[in-house]
C-alpha cells in the first residue's frame, strides 16, 4: 500500500471518497438518492435495487450469500493525486493512528463507525438491533444508530412518513410473546401494540440497541456502529412477506426460541413513556461566526455524532475539530482544502463524484478551510463522527 501515503499528502490529511451505493433485496427504492435511473439494479435483478448510499465505510455490507467483496466499503478516489483508487478500510489499517488519532486507534484499532443515506419508498419492517453482549455471543458487535431526516433529499416523503417506536407502555411480553407465536401462521400486525411518530425534516431521533423501530418512508441519514445485527419482528410489511429466518438469523444457531428472541428486547426502553422526550433529537447549536453555522443533529448518546455545516454564500472558514470525521455534501458547491466540494445532481453506478470525504485527525485538529463557491446559495454538509466528539457529553 505504498501509494496510501502520497494520496494522503496531496489532500492534506483529506481522503475523496467514490459515491458507494447498496442494494437491497426488500422494500421499493425511494429514488432519491441522485443516482441515474438506469443504474439502480447494476447488480443484477437477484440483487434488488440500490435503496442505500454508504458513508465512509470501512465495513463490509452483510448482504447475503452474493454480497460483492468490496460491497458496502468506501473506496478512496486517487485520481486528482495521480494514484490508484483504495479502500477507506486499507488506509486505516496502513495508517492507523495517524489517520484516525490515538484514541479511536488504542480504543478500537480503526474506524468503528459508518454512515448512510436509506432511501425507501415504504416503510422498513419491525426491527431491532442487538445490543453488545448479545451480539457478542455471535462474535460480531452492537448497532446503536442514530436518524437525520435531510431536507435537501427529501423532496417527497414517500407513503409512510412516520416511525414506530417500541410498545406502547400498557403493553404485556405476553402479548408480545403472543405475535411472535404467529409468526409462521398469519399477519402477526405487532405494530399493534406499538406506537407511531410522524417524522419532521431537519430533525432526527437516537436508537439505541435493542428499541424496535419501524422507519418510515422518509430519506434518512444514519450515522451508526459498524454492525448490522438485527432481528424482525413483524412477518408482514407493505404486503411484503418476510420468513421466520428474518427473526432470528442474528441467534446463534442453538438459541432461536421465543424466549431467547424475547431477551433481545430492552424493554425498559421499548415501553419508555417519554420516550419521545429521551430520544427525539431536534438540533442544537454547536458553534457559529461570521458566515457559518454548525448544528448539532445527532448527539445525546455514548456512540456516534453528527453535525450540520452550513456556509453562506461567499463566505469562507476554516474550522477545527478534535476528532477525525466523514463529510457529505447536501447542498451547494465550493472547496474543501484543496478539492472541489459539490451537491452532484445524478451520480453513475461506479462513477465519481466531489461530495464525500473523510478527514483525517491531523487534518481536523489542523484545521480544514471551506469556501462556499456560489453567490447565492448556501453551502451545506453533514460531519458523521465516532464516540470521542464533544457533543457525547451534551444531554437531549
Amino acid at each position: 500500500m505504498d501509494g496510501i501515503k502520497p494520496v494522503f499528502d496531496y489532500g492534506q490529511g483529506i481522503f475523496r471518497l467514490r459515491p458507494i451505493f447498496v442494494p437491497r433485496r426488500f422494500g421499493d427504492a425511494g429514488h432519491r438518492l441522485k443516482l441515474h435511473p438506469d443504474d439502480y439494479y447494476a447488480l443484477g435483478m437477484n440483487r434488488g435495487s440500490m435503496k442505500e448510499r454508504w458513508l465512509d465505510s470501512t465495513f463490509r455490507a452483510m448482504n447475503g450469500p452474493l454480497t460483492g467483496e468490496l460491497e458496502g466499503l468506501s473506496i478512496i478516489d486517487a485520481a486528482e493525486a495521480g494514484g490508484d483508487d483504495f479502500t477507506l478500510a486499507d488506509a486505516v489499517k496502513t495508517m492507523g493512528a495517524d489517520l484516525v488519532g490515538d484514541d479511536l486507534w488504542s480504543r478500537h484499532g480503526g474506524w468503528p463507525t459508518y454512515s448512510k443515506f436509506f432511501d425507501y419508498a415504504t416503510p422498513l419492517f419491525f426491527h431491532l438491533h442487538l445490543d453488545f453482549d448479545k451480539a457478542r455471543l455471535i462474535n460480531l458487535s452492537g448497532k446503536p444508530e442514530a436518524y437525520y431526516f435531510v431536507p435537501q433529499l427529501n423532496n417527497y416523503l414517500g407513503s409512510a412518513p412516520y416511525t414506530y417506536y417500541g410498545f406502547d407502555p400498557t403493553v404485556t411480553k405476553e402479548e408480545v410473546r403472543e405475535r411472535l407465536a404467529m409468526y409462521e401462521s398469519a399477519d402477526n400486525r405487532i405494530t399493534d401494540l406499538s406506537r407511531a411518530f410522524r417524522l419532521e425534516l431537519g430533525t432526527g431521533w437516537y436508537t439505541p440497541p435493542g428499541v424496535l423501530h419501524a422507519p418510515g418512508s422518509v430519506l434518512t441519514y444514519e450515522p451508526q456502529w459498524n454492525s448490522d445485527v438485527n432481528s424482525v419482528f413483524e412477518n408482514v410489511t407493505a404486503e411484503e412477506v418476510y420468513d421466520r429466518n428474518f427473526l432470528v438469523e442474528s441467534c446463534p444457531p442453538d438459541h432461536t426460541d421465543i424466549d431467547f428472541v424475547m431477551s433481545l428486547l430492552d424493554w425498559d426502553k421499548n415501553t419508555d413513556p417519554a420516550y419521545r422526550e429521551h430520544y427525539f433529537r431536534r438540533p442544537q447549536t454547536y458553534r457559529q461566526g461570521d458566515g457559518y453555522c454548525e448544528l448539532l443533529v445527532v448527539y445525546g448518546n455514548e456512540y456516534i455524532a453528527a453535525t450540520e455545516l452550513t456556509v453562506d454564500p461567499g463566505a469562507e472558514v476554516t474550522l477545527k475539530d478534535p476528532a477525525p470525521y466523514g463529510l457529505i455534501a447536501t447542498q451547494g458547491h465550493g472547496t474543501i482544502g484543496r478539492y472541489a466540494l459539490e451537491t452532484p445532481t445524478l451520480i453513475r453506478f461506479g462513477g465519481r463524484s466531489a461530495d464525500e470525504y473523510y478527514v483525517s485527525i491531523a487534518a481536523a485538529e489542523a484545521g480544514v478551510r471551506i469556501v462556499n463557491q456560489s453567490a447565492v446559495e448556501p453551502l451545506v454538509m453533514l460531519k458523521h463522527f465516532a464516540d470521542n466528539h464533544p457533543s457525547h457529553t451534551k444531554g437531549h
